[in-house]
């Protein structure tokens, strides 16, 4: 059976194709918007149907997986991607010796299946940032592409404290433990 991963994101094209299995990867066109008082891992695991669901639309014989990533400081208002390096600054100033909140949610949709959902939550504490940390990093790496602005498979694992999950790729972008126990369940194993 074909599997496809209903994403344009490079770190999650990279993430399943570490399981060895091959996909295709499709960017869905879909509204990120956030509802009305809608909690960041609902928003994720929404968005993660929506993105699932489009391409599964098209492709009614693959198995499909979206996925989305929400991330907060303050528990409830997302944060996005930076998209500038000035965004990024401000996003890593405002972390510095917090705590900020990830949820990372998949949804695989296979045929005869009824949807599998799952969101795993992360939680990122910053070290204590100087203005100058903070600026030869963003020199050095540019983390302009993810929510947070510091890539923990990168140079912006130096700016973190800790990072409590139950799934360290969650934090990349794709919870692999859980989804390869899933596509092994689907009869499309990883070993």
């Amino acid at each position: 059976m074909k599997l496809i991963l209903a994403s344009g994101s490079s770190y999650r094209s990279e993430l399943l194709s570490r399981l060895r299995i091959p996909f295709e990867a499709i960017a869905p066109d879909i509204d990120e918007s956030r509802r009305p008082g809608e909690l960041p891992a609902a928003l994720a695991i929404r968005l993660a149907r929506s993105k699932a669901q489009v391409i599964a639309n098209t492709t009614p014989q693959a198995v499909v997986i979206g996925s989305d990533q929400v991330a907060t400081l303050d528990g409830r208002t997302p944060i996005g991607k930076p998209g500038t390096i000035e965004n990024a600054r401000l996003q890593l100033t405002q972390a510095s010796a917090r705590t900020m909140h990830f949820y990372t949610a998949f949804a695989v949709l296979a045929p005869g299946h009824a949807p599998i959902e799952h969101c795993v939550p992360i939680a990122v504490t910053f070290r204590q940032l100087t203005e100058a940390q903070i600026e030869r990093y963003l020199a050095l790496e540019q983390p302009i592409d993810c929510a947070g602005a510091a890539k923990c498979e990168g140079l912006g694992i130096a700016l973190l404290d800790k990072i409590e999950t139950d799934d360290p790729t969650a934090l990349i972008g794709l919870p692999l433990m859980r989804l390869a126990r899933v596509l092994e369940e689907l009869e499309m194993p990883a070993i």
